[in-house]
């Protein structure tokens, strides 16, 4: 499948999971702060998107935010240089570039994008 492909389907998981509108669904947008995914909407997210492109998904594997409650990576709510490189292993799906200036563990969630979704679903379409 091509990038443009994917995303389409992306897109539409992500309408059907969030309830919102396809203009809403841009690379660029933010599924927490620009779509209002909730934690909870991270389980339906996985599970459509497994159902679409017909692959598994471990939740860990996408979202591993089990990493901001390990006092080896996080130090007083702030992700450490350590966290940072795990986080970088974990997901190279991910721009961590924004985050990496702030690393708070509270705006850990803006960095999942669209674009994140499409980059992680098109690595394992490959």
């Amino acid at each position: 499948m091509t990038e443009a492909e994917v995303f389409e389907k992306v897109r539409e998981v992500l309408e059907n999971a969030l309830a919102v509108d396809e203009d809403e669904v841009t690379p660029e947008a933010k599924l927490t702060e620009d779509l209002g995914a909730e934690s909870i909407d991270f389980l339906d997210i996985v599970f459509q998107l497994e159902k679409a492109f017909g692959i598994k998904i471990d939740q860990k594997e996408m979202f591993p935010e089990d990493v901001l409650n390990d006092d080896a990576y996080v130090a007083d709510g702030k992700v450490t240089n350590d966290g940072m490189d795990k986080l970088r292993t974990l997901l190279p799906h991910v721009d961590l570039d924004e985050f990496d200036g702030d690393r708070s563990v509270e705006n850990f969630s803006n960095v999942f994008t669209v674009n994140a979704i499409v980059k992680f679903v098109q690595a394992r379409l490959d």
